[in-house]
């Protein structure tokens, strides 16, 4: 936990903020001076809503103005660098308080982005890093640690990092964190993140995960906690919704009624229907209906070919509204298609890309979390006959509960993305 008095500057600065964010929660009818759009974060919020947020989140703006941060300085005030971890549950509003604290930082060399994006950028630094040094010489052997030089690269751009949506999935990720961030610290960044779980959470359950631990300890020594568990999912609140976007095929003429939507979104694309193939890292994934920034989708094409958070990412980038069809009624067992629908979400989310959704249910019901099947129950016998009951309920080899509790969120967000206010935000033709 950092300690320490709180330089003037930043109580000034920090007043300034609350006071305005309390002046936008009770009325919303100027935009807040250090916005770079004309809507403030806030004003985003139904006002009887942010009238209940004020109170929640009260603390936890108090706790950000205790980090040490001046918000106009080139470096944080204190001698070494901060970690502020907001965690919660799903849709209590972690990622628009972190956007109202970058909004308000004055200093330019800060980047706000997904913790999976984040990620990609850094292996591409490591691999360029590694492509750039010489030739080994035969029977020489020569030991080379890319990850601090592009820790110190990193922190040469940015003061501050602000990171949507911490989490952990990937063993390539889980076995360089320690090290990654203990530079960024060391060249004095600042880091802030939203994540679902608290620190000693994070990668529960992963492959190997004793090799991630120690980076919980790196954590522990410079991060500042928030907690900001109201118990209330914001985003299931009601909001006007944008037209139907969420089809069930059951439903008489849903297919035909997805057609005709994509047919009139691809009306005004100044583009023909066609096939398109995107270059990922080396790679060519093609997509097969598209129409400008319009892509027409199935979810077998996006979901059960072997796609990862850069597959779509770029996707992401590439189209401002994604249709998907064939959405299956998840089940227990189907963990890989649950991992990358979970992911696709994630990254659209952040994009602002706008979904349209043909499945198999409702979306309250999408995830199916009923009875184990023959496969998964045979695997909890062979944990049972080898003495491995106790364990049996952490290992994700065999159970689905990160899935379901990564799912949850996904079901938060596809709520969201169904409103007028989203839909409106991702309209790039406005761009």
């Amino acid at each position: 936990t950092v300690t320490g008095p709180l330089p003037s500057a930043t109580i000034t600065s920090y007043r300034e903020f609350w006071k305005s964010v309390r002046s936008h929660t009770l009325s919303s009818k100027n935009a807040a001076p250090h916005c770079s759009n004309s809507i403030h974060p806030i004003d985003k919020i139904n006002k009887g809503i942010r009238i209940k947020m004020i109170h929640h989140f009260k603390h936890a703006y108090l706790e950000f103005g205790g980090i040490g941060l001046d918000f106009t300085l080139e470096r944080p005030i204190n001698a070494y660098s901060v970690f502020c971890f907001v965690s919660s549950s799903i849709g209590t509003g972690k990622t628009m308080l972190m956007d109202l604290f970058y909004s308000f930082v004055e200093n330019r060399r800060k980047r706000r982005v997904h913790f999976n994006a984040f990620m990609l950028d850094v292996h591409r630094r490591i691999h360029k890093l590694k492509q750039s040094l010489p030739k080994r010489r035969i029977g020489k052997m020569t030991m080379y640690d890319p990850i601090f030089p592009v820790a110190m690269e990193i922190a040469e751009e940015t003061c501050l990092l602000c990171f949507d949506e911490f989490q952990v999935v990937d063993i390539a990720d889980a076995v360089i964190l320690k090290q990654l961030f203990e530079g960024l610290f060391k060249c004095g960044v600042v880091v802030v993140a939203t994540s679902n779980r608290p620190p000693e959470e994070l990668y529960k359950n992963g492959l190997q995960r004793t090799a991630f631990v120690p980076f919980i300890g790196v954590l522990k020594e410079h991060c500042h906690t928030v907690s900001l568990d109201t118990g209330i999912d914001y985003r299931t609140r009601e909001m006007e919704a944008a037209g139907k976007l969420y089809y069930i095929s059951s439903e008489p003429d849903a297919e035909n009624a997805v057609n005709t939507l994509f047919e009139e979104l691809a009306y005004r694309q100044n583009d023909v229907t066609r096939p398109r193939v995107l270059n990922m890292q080396g790679r060519e994934v093609t997509m097969s209906r598209t129409c400008g920034t319009i892509a027409d989708c199935t979810f077998q094409e996006l979901c059960e070919r072997p796609l990862g958070a850069g597959d779509y990412l770029e996707i992401a980038r590439q189209f401002d509204t994604v249709i998907i069809r064939n959405v299956p009624h998840f089940r227990v067992g189907m963990k890989d298609q649950a991992r990358r629908f979970t992911t696709l979400i994630d990254n659209f989310y952040d994009q602002k890309v706008r979904v349209v959704i043909l499945a198999d249910a409702p979306l309250h019901r999408l995830l199916d979390q009923g009875p184990m099947t023959g496969g998964e129950a045979r695997d909890r016998l062979m944990i049972d006959e080898l003495g491995l009951t106790d364990a049996s309920e952490r290992l994700t080899l065999f159970t689905a509960d990160e899935e379901v509790f990564a799912f949850q969120r996904t079901i938060s967000r596809l709520t969201e993305m169904q409103t007028e206010q989203y839909w409106k935000s991702g309209d790039r033709s406005r761009t």
